[in-house]
Order: structure tokens, then C-alpha cells, then sequence
């Protein structure tokens, strides 16, 4: 299994949009299939369900490079963003595990809804999960419950609010653990998302 490392974090560093695509395709989109095939090999039998593997090719571009790029397991053969769905991205920074519900998704008040009536799951979460609530932009912030609260309900109030929950691995551990080790990680933080996926999943159908 390939695993993401130094080069793939320099490709950020080239200049222009060509060229940096040039290095997203070559060194990056071979990292996302490696881990994906493999992440749903494992969540697969646990879901009951197929997770159709995305990874973003960026064709709307025409001037600026990317500064993130991901794919995503969940949707169906034709999209993702409809649907709830996991999500792995690579920033300059730090590599994003995410359970993603963005760009308005289905159904995105009831499960906004559920999700402030059921605090409970995120309290079950480990303590170093954090929240994006703006695929855009490049952070995250802290689990914590008042802003959890505050995050939840402006995904379910504001026109183009989103929320994004799970775990970072900065740039710097990729040099430091073993492939086993990283991945070990990211399949476990998967594996925690799995109960609100799947409650917000059937408020879709």
C-alpha cells in the first residue's frame, strides 16, 4: 500500500496550475487509490453498503492551482456530494480525515437537525478529533461542545454552511511512523465516524 509522504506535500510547491496537476496526478492520486481500495475493503463489510471511490480531478480550473486536493468513498457511481460521505485530503500542511456533508447535500436540515439532537455521538468521539466547517478553506478547530453546538447550527441555518468532523496528521508524522501505523490511524478514525454516517445516511433515503 502506498502511503502519502514528502514529495506528495512538495507538489504544493509547484508553480502553475499545469504543472502542479501534472505532480497531483503522479504523485498524489496513486496515494489516494492505494488507501482507498484498502480503507473500503475494511468499511464495506462493517456498512452493509459500497462506497464508490472519487478522486477529484479539479476540470473546472483555468488559473489557480490547487492548494488541497482529496477523494472521496460514499455516494453513488455518479457523484458524492449529495450524500454523506468520507473523505481523505492532503493539504501543504497536514493530510484530513474527514465524514464530509458539504456543498448542501440531500436532506442537509434533517441531518443538521439530528445531529444537534444527538450530541451524544460526538462525545463518544476521541478527544483529538476537529471540525472544518468550510471545505475552502485549509482549517480546523477543536472538538469541543459549545462551538460543536455553534457549528452544527450554522451548518443547518446558513445557506452554504457546512461541517466537516474527523482527524488531521500533519505533514511531519509521515516521517515518523511506519505505513502500518498511519494507516491503523486513519481506518480507526473512519471506524468512529461510522455511527453518524450511517443515522445521517438514512435520513437520505
Amino acid at each position: 500500500m502506498l502511503m502519502f509522504n514528502e514529495a506528495c506535500f512538495e507538489v504544493f510547491n509547484i508553480e502553475g496550475l499545469d504543472s502542479r496537476m501534472i505532480g497531483v496526478r503522479e504523485k498524489i492520486q496513486p496515494v489516494f487509490q492505494s488507501i482507498d481500495e484498502k480503507v473500503v475493503g475494511e468499511l464495506e463489510p462493517l456498512l452493509g453498503e459500497k462506497l464508490p471511490i472519487h478522486i477529484a480531478q479539479h476540470r473546472r480550473r483555468t488559473t489557480n492551482a490547487p492548494n488541497f486536493t482529496w477523494s472521496a468513498m460514499g455516494g453513488d457511481n455518479r457523484g458524492y456530494k449529495k450524500y454523506p460521505h468520507f473523505q481523505l485530503g492532503i493539504t501543504p500542511e497536514y493530510v484530513v480525515i474527514w465524514l464530509s456533508f458539504i456543498d448542501n447535500p440531500q436532506n442537509e436540515a434533517l441531518m443538521s437537525q439530528a445531529c444537534l439532537d444527538n450530541l451524544q455521538w460526538f462525545e463518544q468521539l476521541p478527544k483529538d478529533f476537529v471540525v472544518n466547517t468550510d471545505h475552502t478553506k485549509n482549517n480546523y478547530h477543536a472538538l469541543e461542545s459549545e462551538q460543536l453546538i455553534k457549528d452544527l447550527t450554522r451548518w443547518k441555518e446558513v445557506k452554504k454552511g457546512e461541517f466537516q468532523i474527523g482527524r488531521v496528521i500533519h505533514k511531519e508524522t509521515f516521517g515518523t511512523k511506519t505505513t502500518e501505523e498511519l494507516f491503523t490511524y486513519i481506518l480507526e478514525t473512519y471506524v468512529s465516524l461510522i455511527p453518524i454516517y450511517q443515522a445521517c445516511c438514512k435520513l437520505t433515503n
